[in-house]
């Protein structure tokens, strides 16, 4: 993971957003970051059953920009007196989260940040939110902000299965989390041994794959844990469970303020149609939420 250089906050002036955007505006000044600002208007004409002539249509929609031109000077001016940033604003017109994917990388942004709920919350929760599809599109890592609280992480906690971005996952945590304390979690996902057992496998057997898949665990976060460290104390924690149950369980055991997962792991393609443990986890914890994309390649592998 390179250094955290552009950080773009979407915000939709709800305060869900307002969350999100002080939450970008303290990494961004902690990292010396370049934050960029975007409020996506969305359009008339993306209503089913609204229909109004063009020129209508261009007037509402330039009504719309001018006033969210001013709404984001005011929030630009408030976040320069408040963290001494200059962030860059700008507005686009379309579906949110395809706009924010495609602005995220016009600006090769390091990392996206919007918040759980927007002002469209019945929208939401029909067509499902601005933020689960960014989750699933985005090329960069997004941070989903839950926190209500806007203060340097404390803890934060890394779940990772050992795919091949499992590294990267660990190491953008280090990145946003400076000085707070990291843990590495793997969990054991039980549900294998019954499908073993529904194969028709002996329990000696199984008990045996427990034992080897345990030991090449503790290797693999022995090695992960060793690796390039941040400025707070790493640690690793291993479980055994369904994971994202598992992962919750943790969140609240330790506590954590921050969960980081990567959004694809061994399944892939059966990830996108089923739902992901990481979609799963964050819709289930109250804490903010980092999801690291794959590198382009992997995520070509895995069906994107």
């Amino acid at each position: 993971m390179s250094r955290i250089a552009h950080i773009v906050a979407a915000t939709d002036f709800s305060p869900a957003a307002e969350h999100a955007v002080q939450r970008a505006a303290l990494i961004a000044m902690q990292l010396n970051a370049k934050l960029h600002l975007l409020h996506v208007v969305h359009p008339l004409s993306l209503y089913p059953g609204l229909e109004l002539e063009p020129d209508a249509l261009m007037r509402h929609e330039q009504t719309l920009r001018e006033a969210s031109g001013n709404r984001l000077d005011a929030l630009v001016a408030m976040l320069h007196d408040h963290f001494g940033l200059q962030p860059h604003a700008a507005t686009r017109i379309g579906r949110a989260h395809a706009q924010i994917s495609s602005y995220a990388q016009s600006v090769s942004a390091d990392l996206v940040v919007c918040g759980a709920r927007g002002e469209n919350t019945l929208l939401d929760l029909v067509l499902g939110s601005t933020a689960s599809r960014l989750l699933r599109i985005a090329d960069c890592p997004v941070l989903v902000v839950k926190n209500k609280g806007i203060a340097p992480y404390r803890q934060a906690l890394v779940a990772v299965d050992f795919s091949p971005n499992s590294a990267d996952v660990f190491a953008t945590a280090l990145a946003i989390a400076p000085g707070a304390r990291v843990e590495a979690l793997h969990v054991y996902d039980t549900t294998i041994e019954e499908q073993m057992r529904q194969a028709g496998l002996d329990e000696a057997t199984i008990t045996d794959f427990r034992v080897r898949a345990t030991a090449e665990m503790e290797r693999r976060l022995d090695a992960l844990v060793a690796g390039p460290s941040g400025d707070g104390p790493v640690t690793r924690h291993r479980m055994a469970g369904y994971p994202a149950a598992a992962i919750c369980e943790r969140i609240v055991a330790l506590p954590a303020d921050l969960v980081v997962l990567g959004r694809y792991g061994r399944s892939g393609m059966q990830e996108l149609l089923l739902g992901s443990v990481s979609k799963d986890v964050a819709g289930a914890t109250d804490c903010d939420v980092l999801v690291v994309a794959p590198p382009r390649g992997l995520q070509a592998e895995s069906g994107k």
